[in-house]
């Protein structure tokens, strides 16, 4: 993981807030810049990479790590 890679903590909320925060995080970023979210929402496995697909953001990389899920996403154009 790259140290300018900026990580957003999205632990605790639920279906639909981690989307929602992404959403409005990822709107301020330049295309091509890069967010790590993290998340306990077991529903985040769906709901981050389909709004990926939806928005036209890249989803890099994704990591199950304990109580939760990491999402590398690269800001669409």
């Amino acid at each position: 993981m790259s140290t300018a890679t900026a990580i957003y903590d999205l632990r605790g909320l639920n279906c639909p807030l981690p989307v929602l925060k992404a959403q409005k995080r990822l709107a301020g970023m330049h295309p091509g810049g890069r967010l790590w979210l993290e998340t306990t929402d077991p529903l985040a496995v769906i709901d981050i990479p389909a709004f990926c697909t939806e928005r036209g953001h890249l989803l890099v990389e994704t990591e199950t790590v304990a109580g939760g899920h990491r999402f590398l996403v690269e800001r669409g154009g």
